[in-house]
């Protein structure tokens, strides 16, 4: 046995990265296990023909790795494609709202799909265990069901908003995908039902016997291919196989005495590390959690952190990112001074009025040895397109460019875009202390930054760092959940904050980490999910 901890939004990930840890894999078997299992139980959330960044520790030798698996817009992409279709931009900078949401749903909205050929090579490198095994637990899931859960079917429900779809149409509008997600009158499953998806069983049980490649360049890849060109897609056989991950060294940084490691671009770890710098030029700990002055401080360490993205942060091969200054303790110093002078920074957007879908999945898992797997991965909100016979959703990450041309964010082939995906790691004296991510669009960063500050600054355990009451401001408004008192509410207002408050207790993003303190686990999994933190 191998005894480790493993957490995440889904108890049927959980379970199955807990029996691989039962029957002696390894930390990557377990999380690749777990993953292949979230991307049948969660099949909006994440899937094979997605997108994430994979952060590995090897406690033996002290290997730090990321893979990076972004989706790249096709090949056959132009820069002014969609600049005549434009209606507005998200009010937190992550994607625009088009005409006809060409973007958003549809043949047209996908980046090529790269997550089960991220989860291949992880195996290769760091697994213990084939594929051909590890996938077993997601094609019984297919073939058996699964239940709907109530965080699965409240994303079926979200409502059309600002320009943004209804999400039921993801499952509505292509008729494969009602084929698998709605009953024969078209009504949805409803939370205990069982959700079979037989197609996808099969594809995986493909996968499993001709290897990943067949997905790139076998029959899979030509199924593809073929619906992509009888559909308008942009995707072809050539997209396929150009699909490779980077493999990297994490970006470094330090808070307050412990080592801080996570995703370089395009991914949003130089957001966590460039908020950091700023807050540490301040004792968070004696104004109070969660005080008026707190959430004002760190809204604009959020909010110079979002300006400085939207301005500077993208893909690093198509744009020349001042890295060295962004992530400098001199340059979070500068901005530090700038909020004690009372400077409150302006987040500038064109048109906004609609707000991103915050749709994406994590994994922890970590042993007692030190070895740990943190990823994310995602659909985006997802393309609501299954082609015939496959089974699986195409993510939607065209939807997150800027069909603006000359912008950092605009559209190019073979470009990535930002994600605030940052899964990240706090040591201590060399030994991992703090393994944490999560899923939720842009606040993504900003719910692994409370949950880093709630650990070292005011002690918490990992389940209480990401319980506690969280806000977000990724514009000039401060959001604010509902267990955040209102008389703290008042004082922002009096500070000239305008602010918007949520009727949910718990709000995305959903953070799940663990914690290692003298060679013992503590988990978090958050309680806006329908996840666990369980170890063997």
């Amino acid at each position: 046995m191998t005894h480790g901890m493993v957490t995440a939004p889904q108890p049927e990930a959980v379970d199955a990265g807990l029996q691989v840890l039962k029957s002696g894999g390894n930390v990557m078997d377990a999380a690749i296990a777990a993953a292949l299992v979230q991307t049948v139980v969660d099949p909006q959330m994440c899937g094979v023909a997605g997108f994430g960044s994979m952060q590995i520790y090897v406690a033996e030798t002290g290997e730090h790795h990321f893979i990076d698996f972004h989706g790249r817009a096709p090949l056959s992409t132009r820069e002014d494609m969609w600049e005549s279709l434009i209606l507005g931009e998200c009010d937190d900078g992550f994607g625009f709202v088009l005409e006809g949401q060409v973007n958003e749903i549809g043949y047209m909205s996908m980046t090529t799909p790269m997550t089960i050929r991220a989860f291949g090579e992880a195996l290769e490198q760091f697994g213990s265990r084939p594929l051909s095994e590890l996938i077993q637990p997601a094609i019984d899931y297919c073939e058996e069901g699964f239940t709907v859960r109530p965080a699965v079917h409240g994303f079926w429900l979200q409502p059309a908003q600002a320009g943004r779809i209804e999400r039921i149409r993801i499952l509505q509008d292509d008729p494969v995908s009602a084929k698998i997600y709605t009953k024969a009158d078209r009504s949805l499953y409803q939370v205990g039902d069982i959700l079979k998806n037989p197609d996808m069983g099969r594809t995986y049980r493909r996968i499993a016997e001709a290897g990943i490649e067949d997905f790139y360049s076998g029959q899979i890849a030509k199924t593809i291919d073929a619906d992509m060109k009888s559909n308008g897609g942009h995707i072809t056989l050539e997209d396929l196989a150009e699909c490779r991950t980077v493999h990297t060294a994490p970006l470094k940084g330090t808070y307050r005495g412990f080592d801080v490691a996570t995703n370089p671009l395009p991914g949003g770890g130089l957001m966590v590390l460039e908020m950091l710098n700023i807050l540490e030029n301040f004792d968070l700990s004696a104004m109070g959690h969660n005080s008026a002055e707190y959430i004002a401080v760190v809204s604009e360490a959020m909010k110079i952190a979002t300006v400085d993205k939207d301005q500077h942060m993208g893909d690093p091969n198509f744009v020349d990112v001042p890295l060295e200054r962004l992530m400098s303790k001199s340059y979070g110093a500068e901005m530090a001074d700038c909020i004690r002078r009372g400077e409150k920074k302006a987040v500038p957007r064109v048109n906004s009025g609609a707000a991103e879908s915050k749709e994406t999945t994590h994994i922890c898992v970590a042993d007692e040895q030190g070895n740990i797997v943190n990823m994310t991965h995602s659909l985006g909100s997802s393309s609501g397109v299954v082609s015939e016979g496959l089974g699986f959703m195409y993510n939607n990450c065209m939807m997150v460019f800027d069909p603006r041309p000359g912008n950092v964010g605009s559209l190019a082939p073979g470009k990535t875009r930002f994600s605030a995906m940052c899964p990240t790691m706090l040591l201590k004296d060399g030994k991992p202390f703090l393994a944490l991510g999560a899923p939720g669009g842009t606040t993504i960063t900003m719910g692994v930054l409370q949950t880093i500050l709630n650990v070292v600054d005011f002690d918490m355990s990992a389940q209480e760092a990401v319980s506690a009451p969280r806000f977000c401001t990724t514009s000039d408004t401060i959001e604010i959940t509902n267990r955040i008192l209102r008389s703290t509410e008042r004082v922002l207002q009096s500070m000239g904050y305008p602010t918007m408050r949520y009727a949910v207790s718990y709000a995305t993003p959903i953070v799940h980490a663990i914690r290692l303190v003298n060679g013992k686990m503590d988990g978090g999994a958050d309680p806006s999910g329908d996840g666990v933190a369980a170890q063997v």
